[in-house]
């Protein structure tokens, strides 16, 4: 299971929820549209997210009524959502929203990282933490 922003996946269910399945009309790239405004991307940080161009994005989203099957797992995961919810065959329901939905993105980008450099981030964040208190 994937690691997802509880951010995206709120923002995401209030734009979707009620429509658990594409209708006749809907595309895939309407919904990959709808999906990735809900989830706060523009179509270039999302192409970046893939690692495609910003005019594959757009072309997903506005000529394409079939799905990139080799990004499906990645368009899920930047979205917070499971691929089945991202094809539409199942709702999308709302989680807890966190506070700072850019900095849960930019936890997931650190997730990533190496060991070293995930050790160093988090005495960076420790060193801040201890300078500033835990103000809440």
């Amino acid at each position: 299971m994937h690691s997802y922003d509880v951010a995206q996946a709120e923002r995401i269910a209030e734009t979707l929820v009620g429509r658990p399945k594409q209708t006749d009309s809907e595309t895939f790239g309407s919904r990959m549209a709808a999906l990735r405004a809900a989830a706060g991307y523009t179509q270039r940080s999302l192409a970046a997210e893939l690692g495609i161009s910003q005019r594959m994005v757009a072309y997903y989203e506005s000529q394409s009524d079939r799905p990139p099957a080799h990004l499906l797992p990645a368009l899920a995961e930047a979205f917070g959502i499971t691929v089945d919810q991202l094809l539409g065959r199942e709702p999308i329901s709302p989680r807890k929203r966190p506070v700072n939905a850019q900095l849960m993105r930019k936890l997931r980008q650190v997730e990533k990282l190496p060991p070293r450099a995930r050790t160093a981030v988090l005495e960076h964040i420790d060193a801040l933490v201890s300078k500033h208190g835990n103000r809440g």
